[in-house]
């Protein structure tokens, strides 16, 4: 779970209990939900309660989908059939036709929570040979006879707080793991789901430390509680949010919040808003284009096949090429828009490149892929602070900063002061725009070619070999 719910345009169905050894079948969600509503409800009986039972289907689906109830254990499916563990399904059925219309109608309709994201936990039941806290199906029959409207049906059982979400997009399901490791000095979205997901865990696990503050930035509060949930489950504690860490961790979230239950904690909407965009396109400007212009410049440097990049922080055609080029070049839909996929693909194209180069011993170093922040430690905080020592002598605006190899308050305060002085944000923590703001005045400084304070350099970057 990593942003607000959608309805997924396919749903994989485990033909039996989740540890056995049966097929994997994948459908699209409507045909799921046909088939369910066929194999549960009976197409005779009203139409309000047909569809009251219809959206309880459809929220218990969404709900599995959502929390990656059965992938987060391990599994390779969304769903079983297993009326002892989800609702029945049985492969290749005949639809009926009533049903089908309907299903059509509402399918990208769910039932939540207000002040909730996720869809709500509709347990249900026959009423008949089997009872439960939840929807009575067969009691759905007398309420409708009763001239219940389907909404009034469904607060009847799951109480008057409830709210029905309608025309909820349709995606392509796509797993919420990044498919890249989460370590120290990353940050984005997927860093904040991951602390917002562990300050809710340590409530009911406390030897886990509190992250604060929830910045989306991996500093050191996140590696100590990334390494004290690995060690209380039993997961290597290196401090890293690898796949078994990320699912462990959705997983526990939603076991805490109680989200596949009746009586779910929900998940608030600041808990899941995106704290960075999550498309750029041409037109676009600011920091996080002037990033991926940062990557581009230095992955362009190696591949023959992606133009150079100026880092401008404006999103135009020259970067919009080089965008279309990377994504060719790595097999990508080449729509010149920086999503999600194309963003992993070229900040692990970009790390790849770091990683295999050693610190240059007589230029600057291109940024290394970390968020340098108070607490940050380091061969490359010292060559942080060697740039900033040198940059200090020019402009007394500047504090000076001892070259330790540790991000103290003293290079915070040095950080802030450049920051201040070049416009941008006052944060104190570097990553590639601060890093490379500060890295190219020192080479201007020590070349004798001093700039403005403010005034883009307007350079390629040239990666060092």
């Amino acid at each position: 779970m990593t942003g607000e719910p959608y309805i997924p345009a396919n749903i994989t169905v485990h033909l039996g209990t989740p540890d056995s050894g049966a097929q994997n079948v994948t459908v699209t969600f409507p045909d799921y939900i046909k088939n369910v509503a066929s194999s549960e409800i009976y197409p005779t009986w009203p139409e309000n309660a047909i569809r009251a039972n219809i959206y309880a289907q459809i929220s218990y689906a969404l709900n599995r989908i959502y929390t990656e109830w059965y992938p987060s254990q391990g599994y390779n499916f969304d769903i079983t059939n297993s009326t002892r563990f989800d609702q029945a399904y049985v492969h290749n059925r005949d639809i009926y036709e009533n049903i089908s219309n309907i299903v059509d109608e509402i399918f990208n309709n769910y039932v939540r929570r207000p002040g909730t994201v996720e869809p709500y936990f509709t347990q249900y039941c026959n009423g008949t040979t089997v009872t439960c806290d939840g929807l009575s199906q067969w009691g759905t029959v007398d309420l409708a006879n009763q001239g219940y409207t389907p909404y009034q049906i469904l607060t009847y059982y799951y109480g008057d707080d409830l709210e029905i979400v309608t025309n909820a997009p349709v995606r392509i399901k796509a797993p919420s793991y990044p498919g890249v490791p989460l370590r120290l000095g990353d940050g984005g979205n997927d860093v904040r789901t991951k602390q917002v997901q562990l300050n809710r865990i340590s409530r009911n696990y406390p030897a886990i430390p509190k992250i604060y503050p929830v910045d989306g930035i991996f500093g050191q509060e996140t590696d100590d509680a990334v390494r004290e949930f690995q060690r209380i489950f039993n997961l290597t504690p290196d401090g890293i949010i690898g796949k078994a860490t990320w699912y462990r961790i959705s997983y526990l979230y939603t076991s805490v919040k109680r989200l596949a239950e009746l009586d779910s904690e929900g998940v608030a909407l600041e808990d899941v808003q995106q704290q960075y965009s999550t498309l750029l396109r041409f037109g676009d400007s600011g920091d996080e284009v002037r990033v991926v212009q940062y990557y581009l410049a230095v992955v362009a440097d190696f591949y023959e096949t992606i133009p150079p990049v100026n880092i401008t922080g404006t999103f135009d055609e020259q970067t919009r090429e080089a965008v279309v080029a990377f994504q060719r070049t790595y097999g990508l839909d080449p729509d010149g828009v920086v999503g999600r996929q194309t963003w992993q693909d070229l900040y692990r194209a970009y790390r790849g490149i770091v990683d295999t180069m050693d610190i240059p011993e007589s230029r600057v170093a291109i940024y290394p892929g970390t968020v340098f922040r108070l607490g940050s430690q380091g061969e490359y905080v010292e060559l942080l602070q060697t740039y900033l020592s040198l940059i200090a002598q020019t402009y007394p605006e500047i504090p000076d900063v001892p070259v330790t190899g540790v991000f103290g308050t003293q290079t915070q305060n040095s950080v802030i002061a450049f920051q201040n002085l070049y416009g941008l944000e006052p944060n104190g923590i570097v990553g590639p725009i601060t890093w490379t703001a500060i890295a190219v005045l020192y080479e201007d400084l020590l070349q004798g070619a001093d700039k403005q304070p403010g005034q883009d350099p307007g350079y390629t970057i040239q990666a060092a070999t």
